[in-house]
């Protein structure tokens, strides 16, 4: 599961709006209907290309194939928020032992679907991320996550525990998502300008329309659920979670361009001549994307 008003894992993204919070349950059950019906899109969509993938493809970036891939091979891997598995599979190509986790009971159906057609060994979990270790035991030599996936937490100091507690003596966790600063920029401008959400952690979730928008996989479908909730985090407050759960940071990198799988349908974002996507008016100024790693070290 990921992003939106990203092209990560999630929808183009509607109007956003004022009003009542509702509960928590109310709002995990909003964006659950919302990727369950976003995965019958994404399944079909030329953005996957599932028969490339079955065909033999990878669905990971350059980040996580330079950065991780080397070192997969016969390692225990868990995939946080992993949507309907592509890149849990594809890691499993390169040798890995791989676990695959997802509140979107429709995703975790097509995962298993295609880790059967593809022949490859892996294990799928249907559970909101919070409530997984009430559902899957065990320990792992990394943790991954990727691409759109920290909007849709509430609660970043959870988040670094439940990893923390999966990953064995020596494990590591490893994220490529989209830097947050990006999202402090509007999306309606072809020059790079703020908008008029804050960088910082918004305690109440942004809550969105979506009734006929599309989707960043698909922009001419149109998404019936009516409404997502999406949180902010600054780049501090992802670092500061993961050093208290007792992780140690092993590097932080920081990247002015998109992967073409991760490109936002901005007019300020345009491909380069390499397939990435950038900024034309400020090239490599800002930065958009990020990678970190982080060990447990006992």
């Amino acid at each position: 599961m990921s992003g939106d008003r990203l092209a990560g894992d999630a929808p183009a993204g509607g109007d956003r709006f004022a009003g009542d919070a509702p509960a928590d349950d109310d709002r995990l059950a909003a964006n659950k209907a919302l990727w369950d019906e976003l995965t019958a899109i994404h399944e079909r969509s030329a953005f996957y290309d599932v028969e490339g993938f079955l065909d033999g493809a990878s669905s990971l970036t350059r980040p996580e194939l330079d950065e991780l891939g080397p070192e997969v091979a016969g390692k225990r891997l868990l995939y946080l928020q992993c949507h309907f598995g592509l890149d849990t599979l594809s890691f499993a190509r390169l040798g890995a032992t791989v676990t695959g986790a997802d509140f979107s009971g429709r995703a975790i159906t097509v995962a298993r679907r295609l880790a059967a057609e593809s022949g490859l060994p892996a294990t799928f979990v249907e559970s909101d991320l919070y409530e997984l270790p009430a559902v899957l035991d065990g320990r792992f030599d990394i943790v991954f996550t990727s691409w759109g996936v920290l909007c849709w937490l509430s609660d970043l100091t959870r988040w670094a525990r439940l990893i923390a507690d999966y990953l064995a003596p020596g494990g590591i966790f490893y994220i490529a998502e989209f830097h947050p600063f990006l999202f402090a920029l509007t999306d309606e401008s072809e020059e790079p300008r703020l908008g008029a959400d804050s960088y910082f952690h918004n305690a109440e979730p942004h809550a969105w329309h979506n009734e006929g928008s599309g989707s960043y996989a698909a922009p001419d479908a149109r998404v019936a659920a009516p409404v997502q909730y999406e949180w902010d985090h600054p780049l501090g407050d992802i670092v500061s979670a993961l050093t208290a759960a007792g992780l140690t940071i092993e590097y932080l990198h920081e990247f002015p361009r998109l992967e073409a799988r991760q490109r936002l349908d901005w007019p300020c974002i345009v491909p380069g001549e390499d397939g990435s996507f950038g900024l034309p008016n400020l090239p490599d100024a800002l930065p958009l994307s990020f990678s970190l790693r982080a060990r447990r070290r006992n």
